[in-house]
């Protein structure tokens, strides 16, 4: 941060800083979880290509085959190592940024429930409404409503 007050040393100091920083995270108390994390081939990276792939297409219905080959993995292996890093299946993490975006949608563009749940891929309103109960605890209208309401009286304090 101190070489933002002299901007002519950045140029030769940055790279040294950058590289001090990396030495003490890689050989700090969580260095070998981030080495474990970096290597190519660990669970931990095939499962993270599995999470971007899913999130690129989450409104798109899930193939678990395609997701599976995107992360250099069999399905069983994926099912087995996804829900060894996130506690949760691939399927489930899907209707998670569903239901996530949704509410999204709803709170921040005032789109309808009924819209909400089709833009991210539920073609049943009452599969979106009930999943989205479960996730959050009230059904879409009510959740946004009392979202909203938090949020004006946080605005008039």
């Amino acid at each position: 941060m101190r070489l933002l007050d002299r901007p002519d040393t950045v140029a030769a100091l940055a790279p040294l800083i950058e590289r001090e920083i990396a030495y003490r995270l890689l050989h700090g108390p969580h260095g070998a979880m981030l080495r474990h994390m970096a290597t190519a081939d660990s669970h931990l990276n095939q499962v993270s290509r599995a999470i971007a792939r899913i999130r690129r297409g989450f409104h798109e219905q899930l193939r678990i085959d395609e997701v599976a080959a995107a992360a250099g993995m069999s399905a069983s292996s994926l099912h087995a190592h996804f829900k060894a890093v996130t506690r949760m299946t691939p399927l489930e993490y899907q209707k998670q940024l569903r239901l996530q975006e949704a509410r999204r949608l709803m709170l921040a563009a005032g789109t309808s429930a009924g819209a909400a749940g089709f833009a991210v891929g539920y073609d049943s309103p009452s599969q979106f409404s009930r999943e989205y109960r479960r996730l959050f605890g009230a059904p879409p209208r009510q959740d946004i409503d009392s979202l909203q309401a938090a949020q004006d009286r946080l605005v008039e304090v």
